[in-house]
């Protein structure tokens, strides 16, 4: 069984900064991509930012600049670091993983349970 799990998230001022968190863990045989994705209330999921396994990253336009995403690939962990917040950037941020495991030998995405992440004017 694979679980991701979020962690950082949190209330935070206007131009402030956190740093979210998403292990995965399980038996888990490799990890591609690993992904940040947010939901505001009454809005649609959105990609926030994506990490390929061989460190290639890819932002939404509204985060560039700002956030900046990273892996460490012997933990099964990303990271999200997200400086000068904005009110809009206030969501529920969740982690997803393509990954293989030992059990299926198969990929297939694994998300975690979401973080929320307030930032206030």
């Amino acid at each position: 069984q694979v679980q991701l799990v979020e962690s950082g998230g949190g209330l935070v001022q206007a131009g402030g900064s956190l740093r979210l968190s998403c292990a995965a863990s399980g038996s888990i045989f490799s990890i591609n991509s690993m992904r940040w994705y947010r939901q505001a209330p009454g809005k649609q999921r959105e990609l926030v930012a994506l990490i390929t396994s061989g460190g290639s990253t890819n932002y939404a336009d509204s985060v560039k600049g700002r956030f900046t995403i990273s892996r460490a690939n012997a933990k099964n962990t990303v990271y999200l670091q997200m400086n000068s917040l904005k009110p809009e950037d206030t969501a529920v941020y969740y982690c997803a993983a393509d990954l293989r495991t030992y059990a299926t030998m198969q990929n297939g995405d694994y998300w975690g349970q979401g973080t929320q992440v307030t930032v206030s004017s």
